[in-house]
């Protein structure tokens, strides 16, 4: 099993595209005012847009590294980590660059497969975005989104409180801005299909400077309360960088994904597997966290690590457990195209 684990990783690895670092010119258009929604009324709802949340469990899924950056290659890296895991994975994820098209032939391979999407949105300078110069290039990408007709999660620049980006979004406000500015086009473009996620780093709600919560746009606008969570060299568990974020979500009536989690320090024999081992019963102690999506990569340059299991068969064991439990099987919501929607993208 393990070996099957590595995700065909094990290998030199391709250099991956620019649209699928998670870090680790358009004409103007009008500038459009901020979307009104009327909320869902269960206890944890969203603002009605994307996938409603499963009533019982959590989705389980993964980011995975491929060996070959195309949309088959995606789409084979995934379906061999989901096979490895159980075969009962519920969610995929692809990461995109802010001028990239999409939904395209990776998120069509994934609606083959059955799965139900996150789509990472990488952002730009927060200032141009509301200054209209990207508008006609947000409409069109709202457009084609609507015409993918599926309900998916999109994740607009996640981790916005990392200091490394703080030259590009300048400050909480302007954050705030350039959401809302994004989140109004695709109402007006009439986008009901996309869930909005809102996806700091939990470290930004366990270090007092980071002060994540300050970017936060409103219930009125996010329909999925996100975080990012790692082992820091220290190994800070799991619980520890959570309880911190949660403390935050549980003020908000939306459910959460944790848009990332992963094995990235190499740690003491068993101690990755034990930071693993925590998460399962952490997801299940806050019903509120309705998905959680592994991120499975070999990093071959600076920073170095590696978060899949070739060499790990006892976090492959742990994983397998977790992915197989009854309580995140939970099969995805229908993933039938919208009336009036094609559920192939035009390129």
């Amino acid at each position: 099993m393990a070996a099957v684990l590595t995700l065909a990783l094990v290998g030199p690895a391709v250099a991956a595209c620019d649209s699928e670092q998670p870090d680790r010119q358009q004409q103007p258009g009008p500038t459009a005012t901020a979307p009104t929604v009327e909320p869902r009324t269960a206890p944890v709802r969203t603002t009605g847009l994307g996938p409603e949340p499963p009533a019982e469990g959590a989705w389980l899924g993964a980011w995975v590294k491929p060996q070959f950056h195309t949309a088959t290659g995606r789409a084979t890296a995934l379906e061999e980590f989901d096979r490895a895991a159980g075969g009962k994975l519920a969610l995929a994820h692809m990461f995109h660059q802010w001028n990239e098209p999409f939904p395209g032939a990776t998120e069509q391979a994934f609606q083959n497969l059955g799965k139900l999407q996150m789509i990472s949105w990488q952002g730009t300078d927060t200032r141009s975005t509301t200054s209209g110069i990207y508008d006609s290039m947000i409409r069109q990408r709202a457009q084609e989104l609507k015409a993918f007709g599926v309900p998916v999660l999109l994740r607009y620049r996640w981790e916005m409180d990392r200091p490394n980006l703080a030259a590009s979004i300048h400050s909480p406000e302007d954050y705030v801005a350039a959401w809302k500015h994004i989140r109004a086009i695709f109402t007006e473009v009439g986008v009901t299909n996309a869930g909005w996620v809102w996806c700091p780093h939990a470290d930004g709600f366990a270090e007092d400077e980071r002060a994540a919560e300050a970017y936060y746009p409103g219930d009125d606008q996010v329909d999925w309360l996100c975080a990012d969570v790692y082992p820091s060299p220290e190994w800070n568990s799991f619980s520890n960088r959570m309880d911190h974020f949660m403390a935050f979500a549980q003020k908000h009536p939306r459910p959460v994904v944790i848009g990332e989690f992963g094995l990235t320090q190499e740690g003491r024999p068993g101690q990755r597997a034990g930071w693993l081992r925590e998460v399962g019963p952490y997801l299940k102690k806050h019903p509120q966290i309705k998905a959680a999506l592994y991120f499975a990569a070999k990093q071959t340059q600076k920073p170095l690590y590696d978060s899949t299991f070739g060499n790990d068969p006892e976090s492959a064991k742990v994983f397998r457990e977790m992915a197989t439990d009854p309580y995140f099987t939970q099969p995805p919501p229908d993933l039938s195209p919208s009336v009036g929607a094609s559920a192939t993208p035009a390129r």
